[in-house]
């Protein structure tokens, strides 16, 4: 776990988002990304399980219902290493400011919820770039599925069915979430993870998203 907790030597920036969703996480990160771009920053987005060598793979799976909690982890770390090797670390070492949408903290709060052990899971990701700067966005699982599941059924995996907690789709959500959430907040500290609150608006946190980065970009020789 050493890169994980350890700065890296990249010229750029590697800044995440985590949570679950229905968190606002993504819609702050484009506001973040377009915000950059307007300051004249080069940025590299990414997002979790999009890399063209596994995705369609791990699509179709899903589709079957077939994924055990240990094969769901390996097919997203695959997913993950290559997005690592292929668009992160080459735009880090181009001195781009990398916006990740969701990172192995994913992995380590999802794959634990399902019973994966946590340690392994941390092995599996050994590999991965310890960001600058990661923010962690703290909703309750009731929020997240209203928001998310207002006209449509919570997916199946989505909402943990896989793990027979609930016949019933939207009570199985919550349930799954509920654990998803717990192991989000026991990484706060061991990863150092910034917190901020859901429900504050959305102008409130990109301000405060846009004074965190710009203070590392600062320390950085970086001004925008």
């Amino acid at each position: 776990m050493a890169k994980l907790t350890e700065k890296h030597n990249y010229e750029g920036t590697l800044v995440c988002v985590e949570g679950i969703d229905g968190s606002g996480k993504s819609t702050q990160l484009a506001l973040l990304r377009d915000w950059l771009k307007a300051s004249g920053k080069d940025v590299i987005f990414t997002e979790w399980n999009s890399s063209p060598l596994i995705s369609q793979t791990t699509k179709l799976a899903k589709k079957k219902n077939m994924l055990s909690p240990r094969t769901f982890s390996l097919l997203h770390a695959v997913d993950f290493a290559d997005r690592l090797k292929q668009v992160i670390a080459p735009a880090l070492k181009a001195g781009f400011i990398v916006l990740a949408d969701r990172y192995a903290y994913t992995a380590f709060a999802r794959d634990v919820a399902r019973g994966v052990d946590p340690k392994w899971v941390r092995q599996v990701y050994d590999f991965a770039i310890k960001p600058d700067l990661t923010i962690y966005f703290d909703i309750d699982p009731k929020t997240s599925m209203e928001r998310i599941c207002f006209n449509r059924t919570p997916k199946f995996y989505e909402a943990g069915m896989d793990l027979k907690l609930s016949n019933d789709p939207f009570e199985s959500y919550l349930l799954f979430q509920t654990r998803v959430i717990k192991e989000y907040k026991k990484m706060l500290n061991e990863f150092d993870i910034v917190k901020l609150d859901a429900n504050d608006s959305i102008h409130k946190k990109q301000v405060a998203i846009r004074k965190m980065l710009k203070e590392i970009l600062e320390a950085k020789g970086v001004t925008i």
